[in-house]
């Protein structure tokens, strides 16, 4: 690494945060990624029930997401059983993890190990090394632990926390974002993939602390059970609750694309539509604003396009840079 390249730490999970990833790669960046370990569902899920092992599905995307597209690794850890048996389903990297994990005694490590196995550009980080898991409560007063039961309840959340409370951080993640010149949260689900990382001990006065430009990648469209009917706004109000009322993140990309009429009643039909926003109402909460269009080419699916969201990134940057000059 040279010590002029910028250093970009994006913080995350889910699908959005290796979406981003796969188009920083590509830019003469040190990348570092921080990815929320909550995850209870489908092959995490059945493992951490099984071995007792941090979800390894997030963090293997992020792996995948900054290793050559055509390595022979990568395409083994994407590989997906289909059997009948106890295998299926299980992604090899999500095996080859959880076996890493059990090897080393330590999930970070063997996050690190399995990042010099695929070569990836740049470092992952699990948010917490401790085994956590999520609670909402719903705006009825009543709770629900497990993050897939969560969004199941289909119910209004009012807050997410992490249980236990005090889930450790790692440092060398506080370290990175205490020195680095660019972070990142999002694209990603509100309550399940961002907000967990805020809540892990020392990450919220770590990211306050820092001098980093900081920006926030709002999802282009609202997801059910999660964020049901909710503004712009009332993504950054949500996060603003769980970081102890402060605005960490005062930089926006939003998305200006406009998928097809048809992709849009079909996202309706299940129960998600595009993510509304007032600018003027943004400005006054002291936001600056940069709309792109970040639509992937894909209009069957509504989703960021890698190349698009890194270039939105690095040009917001430069603007923030220049507007503190």
């Amino acid at each position: 690494m040279s010590s002029n390249q910028l250093k970009i730490v994006s913080i995350g999970g889910g699908t959005g945060l290796s979406t981003l990833l796969r188009g920083l790669k590509k830019c003469d960046a040190s990348l570092a990624g921080i990815v929320t370990v909550t995850d209870d569902g489908g092959s995490s899920g059945r493992l951490r029930d099984e071995f007792g092992v941090l979800p390894p599905g997030d963090i293997r995307n992020c792996l995948i997401a900054l290793s050559e597209d055509e390595n022979l690794m990568a395409r083994l850890f994407r590989y997906r059983f289909n059997s009948d048996g106890g295998l299926h389903d299980h992604s090899f990297g999500n095996l080859f993890l959880t076996a890493m994990a059990g090897v080393t005694g330590d999930f970070a490590e063997a996050v690190r190990l399995t990042s010099e196995v695929l070569a990836i550009k740049g470092v992952i980080y699990p948010a917490t090394n401790t085994n956590v898991t999520l609670r909402a409560q719903f705006e009825d007063g009543g709770w629900v632990q497990g993050e897939s039961r969560i969004t199941a309840a289909r119910k209004t959340i009012c807050k997410v926390e992490l249980n236990p409370l005090e889930a450790e951080p790692l440092t060398d993640a506080l370290r990175a974002i205490l020195t680095a010149d660019v972070i990142t949260l999002g694209p990603g689900s509100l309550y399940t993939s961002l907000i967990p990382n805020m809540l892990v001990r020392e990450v919220v006065r770590t990211i306050q602390d820092s001098g980093a430009i900081k920006i926030y990648i709002q999802n282009i469209m609202t997801q059910p059970g999660e964020t049901d009917d909710y503004s712009v706004r009332d993504h950054i109000v949500a996060l603003m609750d769980h970081c102890g009322g402060r605005l960490l993140f005062p930089n926006i990309i939003l998305n200006s694309g406009v998928p097809s009429a048809e992709t849009q009643k079909r996202y309706r039909d299940q129960g998600a539509v595009l993510v509304r926003f007032n600018r003027e109402r943004l400005v006054s909460m002291e936001l600056r604003i940069m709309e792109r269009d970040l639509l992937a080419e894909d209009m069957a699916i509504i989703r960021h396009d890698p190349d698009r969201l890194a270039r939105a990134v690095l040009e917001m940057a430069g603007f923030a840079r220049a507007q503190h000059a």
